[in-house]
Formats: structure tokens, C-alpha cells, sequence
């Protein structure tokens, strides 16, 4: 089992690094520092008391498609192998930057020389009348999966506001478990910022095939309860007055980035807290990842919230290294999703729609009922892209895409079904095969569970 933090002589746990998150971004920077220093103390606070899981694979656990053991992110022994003191179960509540300390809500202090914040993002929900009731859900974590399991039967019916990444992700397994669906999306489509309109239409159609009652364009705007107990969900009331009868509602809005560690501190924020290309904030010392920070977008050429579980990992990485002396720079990450509807596979990135300026230009196939593949160049280089159905040869345009690749003398065969290096000009190949991994693929492995060997057995 994880070790608890050790007390010094004074009574307070003192470390040297202090990771605030036990997800992709703080294992990512764990694992880095271990790389860089087996001996400096390091200690990781999770508000969860769990040992480290796969978020994304929470629609699976709700199915009933996998355990809790199959979704460990790291074998259980990670953290002791790697001499990693555990905090689990407890939430951060308060940091003195100045002095180096973190509080606890048990009333325990934590002092560290260097803090990375990789808290992730709090799920929205909006203040509408009715949203105390029981039966009122959110879906990011595995107690929240494990609430809904409880709360559900064949003859649910569910109310889930959000037709994005999240939306898409709860309904599949509440379809699966028998429960009747309907979805209710604020914009006039679904997945509104993972895809273009044709994308959405191919989306919307595979919901509706599997028995999705799809309302768009509305919200709501009271969550009502039952006539015999008024505390528990039995319908909600959209924007047009509308009254749909159901037993729980799910909000799969999104996330904002948990800023409260950091609210009137000196540390720099705007929608999440700013980091430098070394993913350090603006107080020495201090770092953040993921979720919670506005990292650089290699696409928009700018710092934005990129909530995606490989560029979470990635920054932590880059994180640790600097965190243990490493002069490391961050690259840059962009928006990249993958998503299985209901056995419709979907991988985009980037920019979906361009602006209107003769420096872009756009490639695409179909879109046919289950494929269509779209990719977005500007100046011949890949700046966004669209794969549904066919999705294999996402992952080689996607590195092309993150390397800045020229692709004007081959573009004609980037939609090609076969497409990989045997399309590439002879110069690029022979750079290619002679490379080592790309970053990105070594991010999708390590996201999708596959251990690095940190430290000798």
C-alpha cells in the first residue's frame, strides 16, 4: 500500500517536492523527477482515496465493462518502488506561498520546496433552481460513476444536459444498462468543439440509432421533483417550458480549472493558471499542469486550458523535469480527442472549421453514414483534422501535425486509406525511420496505461 508522509522532529511532514493531484499531469511529473533524483522526499495529495486510475475509462466502469483494479493507471506497488509518501483522501485547502506551506482540511501543514498544482477541473453545473435534489449527478470521477450506478435501473429514464465529450461519454453506458436517454445540448449540435458540422450530424444520427432522444438548441431551467417526495429528481423544465419526466439528471457540461488554491495569491491566472513554456507559474517554485493550467497550443500559437488526459501527462513531465533541475521546454500540446460512439470511432484535432483567409486550405472525404475523414492545413502544414469511422491513420497525420511538417508535395494522399511513410517524399522517411518516437506516441501509450520502468526493481 502507499506510504504515508513521514513527520520530521517538529511534528510537520516537510518535502521536497509536493505534487497536488494524482492524476495523468502529477504521475507524469512523479515519474519524471524519479528519472532525474531516486533520493530527494516526494510527496502526492489526492482529495480521492484512491490509488491512481484512467479517468477516461469511467464510462467503461459504469457499464460494467471493467473493475476499479483493471482502470489503475499504475500497478499498486508504483508508488512505493518509486518511494513516493501518499496523501490520499485528503483535500488541499489552502497554500502560503511565501512560507512554503499547504494546509489540510484534517488541519495538517505540509512544507515543501517545490509544489506542482496539477488539481485538474471541477465539473460545471448551473445554479438552476432544483439542482440540491437527489438524484443530481455529475460524471468525472469513479465516485461519481459509482453514485449513478446506484441510482439507476432498466426503467430510468435520464436527463443529460450536454451533448459534448463528457455527454457522449455517460450515455453509452446508461444505454447500456437499460436506461432511457435523452440528451440536451445548449448549441445546435453535438460535440460542438471536437467537430465540424458534417462530423456532428454523423454523431447525432449514431445516438438516435441507439434509442438517444437528442434536444438541441435548449437547457434547463428547473430540476422538479417528485409529487411523492419533492427532494428526489422527477423531470426537469427546458428553457421553452417544456416539462420531460425523468429519474436523474447528469450534467456533462464540461470542467472549469479549480482555482481556489490559488484565488488572491500571486500566482497569475486567467481561465486556468498561466504557465511559461517550462510550465512554471509566476511565483518561483511553483508549477502547474493540466486540467488547471493554460499551457501553449502549438495550433493557435497561444496559452489555453487544454483538458485532454495525454497533454495532462505530457505537462507534468515537463513539469517534473524542470521541478528536479532539468532545463526542459514544454512543446506545446493541442486540443486531440478520441471518443467511441457507440462503436462510431472519432479522433480529431486541432482546428475543425478555418477561418476564411486563402492561407488555409481544407482536404476531406464523404461524408458517407459511418465515415468521413477532414484535414485543415494552413500554409501546407497540418493544423487541424477530422477521422470518423476509419480512423487508423489519424496517429500519423496527428505527428505530421505536431512537428510542423510541410506536406504541399504529398498533401493529395494524407486522406488516402492506406496512408503512412510510403507516401512521404523520400528525404522525410528516411528522417522518419531514423527518429525516435514521437512524443505524441509516447504520451498515447503512457495514457493508455503502459508503465515506464522509472526505477530498477
Amino acid at each position: 500500500m502507499p506510504r504515508r508522509a513521514s513527520k520530521t522532529e517538529a511534528g510537520m511532514p516537510k518535502t521536497r517536492y509536493l505534487i497536488i493531484g494524482n492524476s495523468a499531469g502529477g504521475i507524469g511529473a512523479a515519474e519524471a523527477i524519479r528519472q532525474l533524483d531516486s533520493e530527494g522526499s516526494l510527496t502526492i495529495i489526492s482529495d480521492e482515496p484512491y490509488l491512481t486510475y484512467s479517468r477516461p475509462l469511467i464510462s467503461e466502469y459504469l457499464a460494467g465493462e471493467c473493475s476499479l483494479d483493471s482502470m489503475l493507471y499504475r500497478r499498486p506497488d508504483f508508488y512505493a518502488r518509486n518511494r513516493i509518501q501518499t496523501i490520499l483522501g485528503r483535500k488541499a485547502i489552502g497554500i502560503d506561498f511565501a512560507g512554503k506551506l499547504v494546509e489540510l482540511d484534517d488541519g495538517g501543514r505540509i512544507a515543501w520546496q517545490k509544489l506542482l498544482l496539477a488539481t485538474g477541473g471541477t465539473p460545471i453545473a448551473p445554479p438552476v433552481k432544483g439542482v440540491d435534489k437527489g438524484g443530481v449527478f455529475t460524471f468525472t470521477t469513479i465516485d461519481d460513476a459509482e453514485r449513478i450506478r446506484k441510482a439507476i435501473s432498466p426503467a430510468s429514464t435520464a436527463v443529460v444536459i450536454g451533448g459534448g465529450l463528457i455527454g457522449m461519454s455517460v450515455t453509452r453506458p446508461l444505454v447500456k444498462c437499460g436506461v432511457t436517454v435523452i440528451m440536451v445540448e445548449l448549441l445546435d449540435r453535438v460535440l460542438s468543439t471536437m467537430l465540424d458540422a458534417q462530423g456532428s450530424r454523423l454523431a447525432e444520427a449514431e445516438l438516435q440509432r441507439n434509442g438517444v432522444t437528442l434536444i438541441t438548441g435548449q437547457t434547463i431551467s428547473e430540476i422538479v421533483g417528485r409529487p411523492e417526495d419533492e427532494g428526489q429528481v422527477g423531470g426537469v423544465i427546458l428553457d421553452d417550458g417544456r416539462r420531460l419526466p425523468c429519474d436523474l439528471v447528469v450534467f456533462a457540461i464540461g470542467v472549469r480549472p479549480r482555482l481556489e488554491l490559488v484565488a488572491g495569491s500571486a500566482v497569475a491566472t486567467n481561465r486556468g493558471i498561466i504557465v511559461d513554456r517550462r510550465m512554471a507559474t509566476s511565483v518561483r517554485d511553483v508549477y502547474a499542469c493540466g486540467d488547471v493550467a493554460e499551457a501553449f497550443d502549438f495550433v493557435h500559437k497561444g496559452n489555453r486550458v487544454i483538458p485532454v488526459w495525454p497533454n495532462a501527462y505530457l505537462g507534468g513531465r515537463i513539469a517534473g523535469q524542470n521541478m528536479a533541475g532539468l532545463a526542459s521546454k514544454h512543446t506545446g500540446g493541442t486540443a486531440m480527442n478520441s471518443l467511441n460512439c457507440f462503436g462510431l470511432s472519432i479522433v480529431s484535432a486541432g482546428m475543425m472549421d478555418p477561418p476564411d483567409d486563402p492561407t488555409y486550405e481544407v482536404l476531406s472525404t464523404g461524408p458517407s453514414a459511418a465515415s468521413y475523414r477532414k484535414i485543415v492545413l494552413k500554409n501546407n502544414r497540418v493544423v487541424g483534422m477530422i477521422f470518423i469511422g476509419e480512423i487508423e491513420r489519424s496517429g500519423v497525420v496527428f505527428g505530421l501535425m505536431k512537428d510542423g511538417i510541410n506536406v504541399g508535395s504529398f498533401k493529395e494522399s494524407l486522406l488516402a486509406r492506406d496512408f503512412g511513410l510510403s507516401y512521404f517524399p523520400d528525404h522525410l522517411r528516411r528522417e522518419r525511420l531514423g527518429a525516435p518516437p514521437p512524443a505524441a506516441t509516447l504520451v498515447a501509450a503512457a495514457a493508455a496505461g503502459a508503465e515506464e520502468t522509472v526505477m530498477a526493481e
